[in-house]
């Protein structure tokens, strides 16, 4: 009879030790970066639907519209599409279908995306569309599975 109780009561201790080390069920919540900027959604490896809104933080950093000009620690974000970093970085970043603009000051951004692996890059630059030297970049890559 004592075999049997130390056996439930250590069984007990285990599936509490198990519970109180999970996350809580799948939270949403962004994780928290020291990096100067942090893509917060999509997560890295994901599966998405497209269109697809992709959003940015920022430490140490002020996001502002490129109207305002260029102004130390502060600038908007640009999203790079499937290319590398501009290998010159005291050039203005580009724009077309792969070099999205977000100059007036926005966080977020919906893309359409074509079904397949892509690699989206955070780009933070100055007023005047130049990129910070060294870059202020982050990364994700997603899978479009789906597009509406």
């Amino acid at each position: 009879m004592k075999i049997i109780f130390k056996v439930l009561a250590l069984m007990a201790v285990f599936a509490f030790v198990g519970c109180a080390g999970q996350a809580g069920g799948g939270s949403t919540a962004a994780k928290v970066s020291n990096k100067p900027i942090t893509i917060t959604t999509p997560a890295t490896l994901t599966n998405v639907s497209s269109p697809l809104k992709v959003c940015m933080a920022t430490k140490g950093y002020t996001v502002e519209p490129a109207k305002k000009g260029v102004n130390p620690g502060k600038g908007h974000h640009h999203l790079l599409i499937d290319v590398s970093i501009p290998s010159d970085l005291s050039k203005r970043i580009g724009k077309d279908s792969n070099h999205v603009h977000m100059g007036d000051g926005s966080k977020c951004k919906t893309l359409n995306l074509a079904k397949g692996q892509h690699t989206i890059t955070a780009v933070f630059a100055q007023g005047n569309h130049v990129p910070y030297n060294p870059p202020v970049t982050d990364a994700v890559t997603v899978t479009v599975v789906h597009v509406e």
